[in-house]
């Protein structure tokens, strides 16, 4: 059996909880999409502390989001239209970085920095 999930509205405990941040942002370790201005992200264990911009993470961030940590903007995938995001040389809003497309992302900010 996968991993099953069940996402909820509910007030939970688990929703509260802060996401340990470890890494510092380095421009050479988080390279920003060829398509929308933001840095990619490929682990959520990954996600820099001290960034202040927009970053693309995976979908397994969701079960560990917590809205009083992150301020989720968008989703970059296929099945969207994506105004405002899509690449205008492509025919769907998959995230580009180098030319080599990464699976669905979730466009997220952090708001303890958000100026």
């Amino acid at each position: 059996m996968g991993r099953i999930l069940w996402f909820t509205n509910l007030e939970t405990t688990k929703r509260h909880e802060n996401i340990v941040l470890y890494k510092k942002y380095v421009p050479e370790e988080f390279p920003k999409y060829d398509n929308y201005n933001a840095i990619n992200i490929d682990k959520v264990s990954e996600i820099p502390m001290n960034y202040n911009g927009v970053m693309g993470v995976p979908i397994t961030f969701i079960d560990k989001y917590n809205p009083k940590q992150f301020e989720l903007l968008g989703i970059m995938n296929t099945g969207e239209k994506n105004i405002g995001i899509r690449y205008k040389e492509t025919p769907h809003g998959r995230p580009l970085v180098n030319g080599v497309e990464k699976y669905l992302r979730i466009l997220i900010r952090a708001i303890k920095l958000k100026k």
